[in-house]
């Protein structure tokens, strides 16, 4: 199913029937800052696994992220030390995504790795589904990084993207045509902090 939501004022009923979709441990692609992404309800582990599947990832060996509303939402599934935060309060919401010591709230499938990154996107569609839902967004790009020939409108037409995972997903939000470029990495958990990939995000570390 594919859902018109409007970024500059989304509908609160809208929201709600997403969000439901997503307690049902439901699949949706939503708009980030970025490119659009696969989202599942963060604590809902079938949803995790679902994605993970979609997706080609083994959640043992592969960093896994999640989508708060916000730095405090943030601070019970990720350890934000002091530095940490003051690097986050300068550029979220923002194209990055902030590796960082995952915390105690998350289940267990996040812990093989004791990190995860974290997504604040700056796109409203995005932060006001996450507060709706009242969990954080497990999140994973629709860019597959095995295709060399992927063509730019499957990752950035919300109508082809629809078209690419029918069946796959349980709901599509058409937020508009998203961006082609994926979000700035910066590695938080030590010092000093890097940058793992450069995407759309620039920041002075």
């Amino acid at each position: 199913m594919l859902l018109k939501i409007y970024p500059n004022n989304p509908n609160q009923k809208d929201l709600d029937r997403v969000a439901s979709t997503l307690r049902d441990g439901g699949l949706v692609i939503y708009p980030t800052d970025t490119l659009y992404a696969i989202g599942c309800d963060a604590l809902n582990v079938r949803a995790v696994e679902r994605i993970c599947r979609i997706k080609g990832v083994d959640p043992q060996k592969s960093k896994l992220s999640i989508v708060c509303h916000d730095l405090s939402e943030a601070g019970a599934y990720t350890r934000i030390d002091n530095n940490a935060f003051k690097l986050l309060k300068r550029h979220l919401p923002g194209a990055f995504t902030f590796i960082l010591p995952a915390g105690a709230d998350l289940p267990r499938i996040y812990k093989s790795r004791r990190e995860v990154g974290l997504r604040i996107p700056d796109n409203p569609i995005a932060l006001e589904l996450v507060r709706t839902l009242g969990n954080p967004l497990l999140t994973m790009s629709v860019h597959d990084p095995a295709s060399d020939n992927e063509e730019p409108e499957y990752l950035t037409d919300p109508e082809l993207i629809h078209e690419k995972f029918d069946g796959r997903v349980d709901l599509v939000i058409d937020g508009g045509i998203g961006r082609a470029e994926g979000s700035t990495v910066v590695d938080c958990t030590a010092s000093p902090f890097t940058i793992l990939r450069q995407g759309r995000g620039v920041i002075d570390l």
